[in-house]
């Protein structure tokens, strides 16, 4: 949904950002189970900004102290604010 609405905007997706989280066209965030290791392993890859749904904020309490300091996390609570967080401005 966020490339589909990046490109009929024509304003790109910010650098570095990872989305985590599966949103539909019906507006629709499905859970994520594992935020933690997602989160990881984004960071690993090279990860400057991980935004996540709202609904999971509370696993990443398990994060370690290094991996928390490594990426700017940022949460969203529906599709259009997520839209809105990761366009560039």
């Amino acid at each position: 949904m966020i490339a589909l609405c990046s490109s009929l905007l024509k304003k790109p997706v910010r650098g570095g950002l990872v989305i985590i989280g599966e949103i539909n066209l019906g507006g629709s965030i499905e859970p994520i189970y594992n935020a933690v290791t997602l989160v990881e392993i984004a960071i690993e890859k090279g990860a400057q900004a991980v935004l996540m749904p709202v609904t999971s904020r509370r696993q990443l309490f398990e994060l370690s102290d290094d991996m928390a300091t490594k990426v700017d996390t940022q949460f969203y609570q529906d599709a259009r604010d997520a839209l809105l967080k990761a366009l560039v401005e």
